[in-house]
């Protein structure tokens, strides 16, 4: 007999962006793979790696003897370039209704893009931009750290066991779970990573608003 999905129940949803509720593997893809080349780096290497992390935190992974200077005036380049490049930006599945369902429940933003990437990725996606939202100038160290998501919490007046993250990334996940959150994790890359809920788009999940004020997350 199959298992009942689990019911999560949060006071707050806190959102990651990318892969999570906006699709933008093609430009993320297209940025990096040059930059690779550039480096002299396998591209297909670069990307398993890229997810989730802002980019100079991803730069000293692959280049840990490259002084920081050097990734961060990198990562100020390629963030321009991907602030201009939104062909192929799309919601994920189910992205706008969810969305919707959040709309006027506690949820932040919660992503390692800076504003103006966040800003032209929502809006390329055709997405609400949540008034609490947390970038990456807002924060001292990139996911896997869990600062963000704790920022976040903390503007909504929530504790962190009390909020759910969504995520789709190794390091996304390690962040809210550092955090001390649940997560649901959407997508393929998150499934490996054992969240709490498992979702592949945002088609599969429902969202229920409760008379006590706080929102219940099951798969449909």
């Amino acid at each position: 007999m199959q298992a009942t999905p689990p019911v999560l129940t949060a006071r707050a949803v806190l959102l990651d962006m990318d892969g999570t509720i906006v699709n933008s593997d093609a430009v993320v893809e297209r940025c990096w793979r040059a930059w690779a080349v550039r480096q002299g780096l396998d591209p297909a290497e670069v990307l398993k790696v890229v997810h989730g992390r802002q980019g100079h935190a991803t730069m000293a992974i692959l280049l840990p003897d490259r002084p920081a200077a050097e990734n961060h005036a990198d990562n100020r380049e390629l963030l321009a370039q991907e602030t201009a490049d939104v062909e192929g930006v799309v919601p994920v599945g189910g992205a706008p209704a969810f969305m919707r369902a959040l709309a006027g429940l506690p949820h932040a933003l919660v992503t390692s893009a800076d504003s103006a990437l966040a800003t032209a990725r929502m809006n390329a996606a055709g997405l609400p931009m949540p008034a609490v939202r947390v970038t990456a100038e807002s924060v001292g160290a990139s996911k896997p750290d869990p600062e963000g998501f704790l920022k976040g919490a903390a503007e909504l007046g929530h504790a962190p066991a009390d909020c759910v993250a969504f995520e789709d990334s190794e390091a996304g996940i390690a962040a809210a779970r550092a955090a001390g959150m649940r997560v649901v994790g959407v997508g393929p890359r998150a499934a490996a990573h054992g969240p709490d809920l498992h979702v592949m788009d945002l088609n599969g999940l429902v969202v229920t608003a409760r008379a006590d004020g706080t929102i219940a997350l099951r798969a449909a």
